[in-house]
């Protein structure tokens, strides 16, 4: 049932050619099918996100970020939990919890309850345009899932890898983080995201928010001028991370 919320290729190419390069109202769409789940948006600030995007070394990021997090030192351990993409062998490896494959058992409890609440009839789903879809597709699918397991199973933290760009994914949902990062940044998806480093840079530093602190690589001086303007914008503490040292 899930695969059938993933398009082919013929499919994903007919899909995009139908929509606007640059979808304004994706994140709308998303938040649209959080509230139809029995969620709000506020609801997503209580999952205390680490929020990545990038090119090349965010899924790592998150890895590393995960298993920092569970060696913190405290009275119990962090409950971390993570959405990543793709995924090798089975899509529950997208959505983990202290760095496992959420258990069979709760991918398919999840699943049923976030599909049984999309079909339903009650509540209605708030359409943004007349055309927006009644279903999300695979990757809003397993988006909205892991927040639903995220707020059920009680996750002290969510890291959140961005599947898109960053402006208008569906991850950009989340209001108010507890801080971002960007990996490094290089040429892709340039028919969704533009052809040029400074394009691609402005909808990945998309996920900057107000006054939350950003972390990036260093980046090509075309990708960090975006990058420090975005962050200016939203008043948002801005670092770079350089290198380890070799050794």
């Amino acid at each position: 049932m899930l695969n059938s919320h993933q398009s082919g290729p013929k499919a994903a190419k007919r899909s995009t050619a139908s929509q606007p390069k640059n979808s304004e109202f994706s994140v709308s769409e998303f938040i649209a099918f959080v509230e139809k789940i029995g969620y709000g948006v506020e609801d997503l600030d209580r999952l205390n996100v680490i929020h990545i995007a990038g090119t090349k070394g965010k899924g790592s990021t998150c890895a590393f970020a995960g298993s920092i997090l569970q060696q913190v030192d405290s009275p119990r351990r962090l409950k971390v939990g993570m959405l990543t993409s793709p995924h090798l062998i089975e899509a529950r490896e997208r959505i983990r919890i202290n760095g496992k494959p959420i258990a069979k058992h709760l991918f398919a409890k999840y699943f049923n309850e976030v599909y049984e609440r999309l079909t339903s009839d009650i509540p209605p789903l708030r359409k943004v345009l007349p055309s927006s879809p009644s279903l999300p597709g695979y990757g809003r699918f397993m988006c909205l899932m892991s927040i639903h397991a995220f707020l059920s199973e009680g996750v002290d933290v969510a890291i959140m890898e961005v599947g898109l760009g960053g402006q208008y994914d569906s991850t950009n949902a989340v209001r108010k983080p507890v801080v971002c990062g960007i990996a490094s940044l290089g040429l892709d998806h340039q028919s969704i995201l533009g052809s040029t480093i400074d394009s691609i840079a402005w909808h990945k530093a998309g996920i900057i928010k107000d006054s939350v602190p950003a972390f990036t690589v260093p980046q090509e001086d075309a990708a960090m001028h975006v990058i420090r303007s975005r962050a200016a914008e939203r008043n948002a503490p801005l670092s770079v991370a350089e290198p380890l040292p070799a050794g």
